[in-house]
């Protein structure tokens, strides 16, 4: 891998065990000054583990971490703000009871003394208005009125303000997730700029064109392990693929969809809330709808709508057969977060579930089990907390 000195990161035979779980197995990263690492790899691959310890959120069971060239043995997650090394991480970590600019104090104790959330006000304002022009985030709201998209925006806003120590390496996991088009177009030009200073950055996204386009090198990862890394030139989607171990399903020819939808009965049909508007939302038996704009510009209050109308009547929205939602805010609107793996993913279902008017644990463990095994969620026992998984993991629960 070459000496330590020459990086401004450094790790080399990472291990992570969660008891019988092997999260990391001999990971080796260097990340140069300026560099952009995209990092791509299915759901329990090991990229977010791997990201909290260059966080220092977590100690690895095996292995040595250096910056420029100097071992960190107490490496913690203080030591990773004073080099520099700001997150991202794909559950936000906002307070929702506080305001914009009271979460930006959080990052800095340094903020204090009369005029204090002047001044992180300021902070916030200015790295938002940097990144995001137009952003229409007042430093005084509070985060629990703000949408997804936009509390993504002040967490990746807030990762870049600074005060005693500038950010030099930023870990960006799944950042435009919650994002526009257009909002997450700002951020990666951004993120272009910011590395021709000289910051480094992590990225991971399950988007493979994204990653393609605003990286520098690719790591991929599998079972803990990174199985391929390159520069960014040297891997097209295919490859990507073929790395990640993943199976590419064959589409269905543009000829034969049209000749589904032709005969397909109707499940949906959603007519917007506007005076004199004929359009309607329709999606056949069999189809997939796309729904594209802006974020706040109604979609996802016409996916709720449709939820809502099949528990009760509608006039503006017809539907034949059942609907599920899953919610784009996972942990306000998705996780029952007290709750083991195994309820979570059976409480859509308890009208099977039960004997004599109670749950069956069996038919739970059983229902729960087979949904394990179909999309692989990496748990050692269903009847963990819900928390304890990955986000991506979470969100196959979902």
């Amino acid at each position: 891998m070459g000496e330590p000195g020459v990086y401004f990161a450094y790790l080399t035979g990472v291990r992570k065990h969660f008891g019988a779980v092997v999260a990391l197995d001999g990971v080796d990263l260097k990340i140069e000054a300026g560099q952009r690492i995209g990092l791509v790899g299915h759901n329990g691959a090991g990229k977010s583990t791997l990201m909290n310890i260059l966080a220092g959120a977590y100690a690895p069971s095996e292995g040595r971490l250096f910056f420029e060239g100097e071992e960190q043995p107490d490496y913690s997650v203080g030591r990773a703000r004073k080099l520099g090394v700001r997150c991202v991480f794909q559950e936000l970590s906002l307070c929702p009871n506080l305001t914009v600019a009271e979460n930006t104090r959080v990052m800095h104790p340094g903020l204090r003394g009369v005029g204090w959330r002047r001044k992180a006000a300021a902070l916030i304002r200015e790295k938002l208005d940097e990144i995001f022009p137009g952003h229409g985030i007042s430093p005084s709201a509070l985060v629990r009125d703000l949408g997804i998209s936009q509390r993504q925006m002040v967490e990746i806003a807030r990762a870049f303000t600074e005060t005693e120590t500038p950010a030099r390496l930023v870990i960006l996991d799944e950042p435009t997730s919650s994002l526009d088009g257009h909002t997450a177009a700002q951020l990666l030009a951004f993120v272009r700029d910011a590395a021709a200073r000289g910051i480094s950055f992590v990225l991971i996204s399950h988007m493979l064109g994204e990653i393609l386009e605003n990286s520098d090198s690719i790591a991929v990862m599998r079972d803990g392990c990174i199985v391929a890394s390159d520069r960014a030139g040297a891997f097209d989607r295919d490859r990507l693929v073929q790395a990640m171990g993943a199976e590419e399903s064959r589409a269905l020819v543009p000829h034969a969809l049209a000749a589904v939808r032709a005969h397909a009965p109707v499940r949906v049909r959603a007519r917007p809330r506007r005076q004199g508007d004929s359009t309607a939302v329709m999606a056949h038996n069999g189809e997939i709808v796309g729904l594209a704009g802006l974020a706040g510009h109604g979609q996802t209050d016409l996916l709720r709508a449709i939820f809502l109308a099949s528990s009760r009547r509608n006039t503006d929205i017809a539907l034949w057969g059942s609907v599920a939602l899953v919610a784009g805010d996972r942990q306000a609107d998705g996780v029952f977060a007290l709750w083991s793996i195994a309820e979570n993913i059976t409480i859509r279902s308890l009208g099977g579930l039960t004997r004599g008017g109670l749950i069956s644990p069996a038919r739970e463990r059983a229902l729960s089990d087979s949904w394990r095994d179909k999309i692989k969620i990496r748990t050692p026992d269903m009847g963990n907390n819900i928390l304890s998984l990955s986000g991506g993991n979470q969100q196959k629960a979902l």
